[in-house]
């Protein structure tokens, strides 16, 4: 088998996986997901708010916040699932085609 489809084979399972993030924690009421957390619950779990942290926040916005859609927060599990599954796809296909991209410019660089 080549390592292509070896590859393009696990990231189909961690794609059908990525939903283990929010379907295990609320199975064993945890939570939230371990390191996806807001400012509000940082401040919760550690009694503050890092100053470094609150200044950082303000620069990036997720795309895709908390991996749903607007209007899916509140639809049920199924629906957070497939977004879930869906912001995976979108995140591989980018990283994908920003890894290509710079593969080419660095190729280019070494003619």
């Amino acid at each position: 088998m080549r390592i292509t489809l070896k590859l393009c084979i696990g990231l189909a399972i961690l794609i059908i996986l990525s939903p283990i993030g929010i379907i295990l924690p609320g199975h064993f009421l945890a939570g939230s997901a371990w390191g996806e957390w807001g400012l509000e619950e940082i401040e919760k779990l550690a009694g503050y708010i890092p100053p470094g942290l609150a200044k950082l926040s303000i620069l990036w916005n997720a795309p895709i916040p908390d991996y749903a859609f607007k209007g899916w927060e509140s639809k049920g599990l199924l629906y957070l699932s497939a977004a879930y599954i869906v912001s995976a796809i979108f995140g591989i296909a980018a990283t994908a085609v920003l890894m290509l991209l710079i593969g080419k410019m660095l190729a280019k660089k070494g003619d």
